[in-house]
């Protein structure tokens, strides 16, 4: 348990890394997102969005426990 808080800030740097980042890399509108816009609605599925964030992440969090 002497971990936890170490975790926790290690979460939150890569949420706020990420976030900056989000406002240059101009993610959500990749081929594969799915948009739907009728009259009143649009409705929006980012799909290729959130593989790509899932790799990413995934190497970033693997990376990071080779090091532990």
């Amino acid at each position: 348990m002497t971990n936890l808080p170490k975790t926790i800030m290690l979460i939150g740097v890569v949420l706020i890394i990420v976030g900056f980042l989000m406002q240059f890399i101009k993610l959500g509108r990749l081929p594969g997102d799915i948009v739907i816009k009728k009259e009143n609605a649009t409705f929006y599925f980012p799909i290729m969005t959130s593989i790509i964030l899932s790799v990413v992440l995934s190497l970033i969090f693997y990376i990071i426990g080779r090091f532990r």
